[in-house]
């Protein structure tokens, strides 16, 4: 625990050190002292630890056994009777705590601390972070009204090529599309223009041609509907986006699948941190020639290939027809069969 939570305060260092110096100019320029310290970095801190905790977990593993390794203590404790499994517990142990400590950051603490990092941002760094849904948006308002707009600006809220369909028993009865749509009062109050109406009742249909003209309407649609921010899944509790992404589906967007990634990855990461510590024992127990320097590389390697594997597999599950669950916990199942493996082969 000394040795990670030693590593954990110098990368720490470290990164705060590497983040300032690209920021500095803009750090500088525009913020108090109190904001830089107290609404970013202080806030920086749980994000970037949740970000790299099974990192740090699985180096620090490897350089505490290999040292005990190189003194012959791990032959002596084989060599007294206790079992490799036995070796094992106090590693499971601690692993199991550090990941039960990331598992409560990584849902409740994390996102909150996130936001107000994410908040300061937006504001002094990245000003392009709030982003509409994109080109052609397909959303339902409720399961029985649907709208399409071709195209949508922020900057003064109107959207070109509105679309808006009412179904009533799954039968098409009401369309009204515009040339243009631009909120005129919050929170939902919307002006249409050049519009065009069309009921339908059976086989009978009544159009109203309303070219030049303008129409107000209240939809179940605010312009923050249209707008996400980037980073607007770090900035919610487990709950929140449990909630968000049952609208998301509702809504029919597209973007739920983004989220449900998030919110499996806040589970399966503090899962990461208890197979690769036994992963990392099961590397560094060994007495190897070269010793530490061995161990370590050998670590480093097995780290960087867990963070490949895991952006590949988040990369497939996004683009690709995976579950998002499947797409998660797969670099999991493969180094938890790792693990078994080496510790089945490691020295007994």
């Amino acid at each position: 625990m000394g040795t990670f939570f030693y590593s954990v305060l110098l990368i720490t260092l470290v990164s705060i050190v590497i983040d300032f110096s690209e920021k500095i100019e803009k750090l500088l320029d525009r913020p108090t002292f109190y904001e830089i310290v107290f609404e970013y970095y202080l806030n920086f801190i749980p994000w970037i630890n949740g970000l790299l905790w099974p990192l740090f977990a699985l180096l620090s593993v490897v350089f505490f056994t290999s040292r005990m390794a190189k003194n012959s203590e791990i032959i002596s404790m084989l060599s007294s009777g206790m079992s490799y499994r036995r070796i094992l517990l106090p590693y499971f142990i601690g692993s199991s705590f550090l990941a039960a400590l990331l598992w409560i950051g990584n849902n409740y603490i994390i996102p909150r601390s996130s936001k107000i990092k994410n908040d300061f941002e937006t504001e002094y760094f990245w000003k392009g972070n709030n982003k509409t849904l994109g080109n052609n948006i397909h959303c339902y308002l409720n399961p029985e009204e649907k709208i399409y707009i071709r195209y949508y600006r922020k900057k003064d809220s109107s959207g070109q090529t509105f679309r808006f369909e009412r179904f009533k028993d799954k039968d098409l009865s009401y369309i009204i599309k515009a040339k243009k749509i631009k909120i005129k009062e919050a929170p939902n109050t919307w002006t249409l223009f050049d519009y065009e109406k069309r009921t339908f009742n059976g086989l009978d249909e009544s159009i109203l041609v309303a070219k030049g003209e303008s129409m107000d309407t209240t939809l179940n649609l605010t312009p923050k509907d249209l707008i996400r921010n980037i980073n607007l899944m770090e900035n919610m509790s487990s709950s929140e986006l449990r909630s968000f992404i049952n609208v998301e589906k509702e809504r029919g967007l597209g973007t739920a699948k983004k989220f449900t990634i998030e919110l499996h990855r806040r589970t399966a990461d503090p899962f990461t941190i208890i197979i690769l510590t036994i992963l990392g024992v099961a590397i560094a127990s060994r007495k190897v020639r070269g010793g530490l320097g061995i161990h370590l590389a050998l670590g480093i390697v097995a780290g960087a290939c867990f963070v490949i594997i895991s952006r590949f597999s988040v990369t497939f599950a996004h683009n690709l027809n995976i579950p998002p669950a499947l797409g998660i916990w797969v670099p999991n199942i493969l180094f938890t069969i790792l693990a078994f493996v080496l510790v089945s082969r490691a020295q007994k």
